[in-house]
């Protein structure tokens, strides 16, 4: 999961992080910048940057704790999702419009499993976050209603080799 070696990048595009992060406290803005693109097997992936400032429910802990992992997962995920929306890449999203994201992003939008293993405690005021969406397929319930289910990969690092790595099914329900 990386992006050193994608041809087309697609740097922060502002108006739309500001978008994504419109549903967010102020104080709980953790997402700086991403990079989006499209790895080798033509799936969306994001290189992001995070700052917390301030954790939003505790005591300054000294590290990237779990809650703030699931904040910072689900702001980069939003993120490359809309930004995979508006730039037509990987797969799984070909139909939608960022009209549909928005109607989707905080009610329809599901995290159905996600797991996360610490290897070396993280820097919360300065580090980096990966995510790959490694699958995104359509299902239908057992009602015959469809849902798109989604299985992504995450990680995150900083200068001094703090490093945190997951994974996380989504379930994407109400789509047509």
């Amino acid at each position: 999961m990386t992006l050193s070696s994608i041809a087309q990048q697609h740097p922060t595009d502002e108006d739309l992080l500001s978008r994504v992060l419109a549903p967010y406290k102020d104080h709980c803005k953790y997402l700086r910048s991403a990079i989006v693109s499209e790895n080798e097997a033509g799936r969306a992936v994001a290189r992001c940057e995070f700052a917390i400032p301030d954790s939003c429910y505790i005591d300054d802990t000294g590290h990237l704790n779990s809650v703030e992992v699931n904040i910072c997962y689900n702001q980069m995920m939003y993120y490359l999702v809309a930004k995979s929306v508006k730039e037509g890449l990987g797969t799984g999203f070909e139909s939608w419009t960022l009209d549909d994201f928005w109607k989707h992003q905080l009610p329809d939008i599901l995290i159905a499993r996600f797991t996360a293993t610490f290897r070396r405690p993280v820097n919360p005021r300065a580090f980096w976050g990966e995510m790959e969406f490694r699958s995104v397929t359509r299902r239908a319930r057992t009602d015959g209603t469809a849902f798109l289910h989604a299985e992504t990969a995450f990680r995150y690092g900083d200068a001094d080799a703090g490093r945190c790595n997951g994974e996380a099914v989504l379930a994407i329900v109400n789509v047509a």
